[in-house]
C-alpha cells in the first residue's frame, strides 16, 4: 500500500503559514514565496541581534558625549579621564546615569576632572 504525503504536507505548509502572520498578499498565500520570506527573516533575525550590540554602543556613546559637553569635555577625554581616576562603570551605566541621573553622572565627571 502506497503511503500519501497530504497531511504531512499541510502540516508542514500549515506551520509555515503561522510564521508568516503579518506578511502581505503572496508572501502569507503562496506557500514557495512564504517559504523564501520566512528564510530571509530568520537571516536578518539572526544578523539583526548582532547589529543591535553595534547600535547601542553608538547610542551610549552619543549619550553621554552630548552629557559632557555641557561641562566642557570632549567624549575622548571624558573616557581618558574616567579610565585613568579608576571609575569602573560601562558605557551603558554612564548614559542612563547622563539620561536619568543628571546630578549623579555630574558627580561622576568632576571625579574624572580631578583624577585628569
Amino acid at each position: 500500500m502506497r503511503i500519501k504525503r497530504g497531511v504531512t504536507t499541510h502540516a508542514k505548509h500549515k506551520k509555515l503559514r503561522a510564521q508568516t502572520k503579518g506578511y502581505s498578499l503572496v508572501r502569507r498565500a503562496s506557500v514557495r514565496q512564504a517559504r523564501q520570506a520566512v528564510l530571509k527573516a530568520l537571516q536578518y533575525q539572526y544578523r539583526d541581534r548582532r547589529n543591535k550590540k553595534r547600535d547601542l554602543r553608538g547610542l551610549w556613546i552619543t549619550r553621554i558625549n552630548a552629557g559632557v559637553h555641557q561641562f566642557g569635555l570632549s567624549y575622548s577625554a571624558f573616557m581618558g579621564a574616567v579610565k585613568k581616576a579608576g571609575i569602573t562603570l560601562d558605557r551603558k551605566i554612564l548614559a542612563e546615569l547622563a539620561v536619568s541621573q543628571p546630578k549623579a553622572f555630574e558627580a561622576v565627571v568632576d571625579a574624572a576632572k580631578a583624577a585628569k
